[in-house]
């Protein structure tokens, strides 16, 4: 499974967003502290979940990160985090 591929299995099994984006931006890293061979260090996600309503930006941010532990444990350094709401 491919980081992107365990990124949107874990978001989805822990918030059943609405809508999920996950680009990987690892290339934009290259030469940066966590960058390695190969990619898959460096996201960019767009989270839309219900999960996330009546929370502040940290509380839903802290959602996300609590979902994808294993994420982090196999590599994964950055993540930019749009999480909202729907409507929100």
């Amino acid at each position: 499974m491919t980081m992107k591929e365990l990124i949107e299995a874990r978001l989805r099994e822990a918030l059943a967003p609405s809508v999920l984006e996950v680009v990987d931006e690892s290339h934009l890293h290259a030469g940066h502290a966590g960058s390695r061979e190969g990619g898959e260090t460096h996201y960019r996600l767009n989270v839309v979940a219900s999960s996330f309503s009546g929370k502040s930006r940290v509380e839903c941010h802290r959602l996300v990160n609590d979902a994808l532990k294993e994420a982090f444990d196999r590599g994964l350094h950055a993540l930019a985090i749009r999480a909202s709401a729907p409507g929100g």
